[in-house]
């Protein structure tokens, strides 16, 4: 099993910056890819950013050239650097990690691929 925690949301004006972290524990040596969703009040969670081992990394459209997804492999901690924030990127973030079974049947942007996650945490972004 993998444990996800994230941490860094909070309420920034747009414009503004965020980092948010996800800080894995347990069997992380199964992981292959890192990936951030967001889900906002009645939308479907979405894939904003994921990372691959060996560090090739993966964006939405909506959020390429602001966020920033990297990765320190030694301490198995995501990154998500936020810049140029709008209102629009209000959600409620989830890290997820993927498992030696799931990475080979679905894409870096397939939540079906990932199968451990983090409780959330909200990112308010006001006007």
């Amino acid at each position: 099993q993998v444990q996800l925690v994230e941490s860094g949301g909070g309420l920034v004006q747009a414009g503004g910056s965020l980092r948010l972290s996800c800080a894995a524990s347990g069997r992380t040596a199964s992981i292959n890819a890192m990936g951030w969703f967001r889900q906002a009040p009645g939308n479907e969670r979405e894939f904003v950013a994921a990372i691959k081992r060996t560090g090739t990394t993966y964006y939405a459209d909506s959020v390429r050239g602001r966020f920033s997804i990297s990765r320190d492999n030694a301490k198995i901690t995501a990154y998500l650097q936020m810049n140029s924030l709008k209102p629009d990127d209000t959600a409620v973030y989830y890290c997820a990690a993927d498992d030696p079974v799931t990475f080979r049947k679905y894409s870096e942007y397939d939540p079906q691929r990932y199968t451990y996650w983090g409780q959330g945490t909200q990112v308010t972004v006001s006007s």
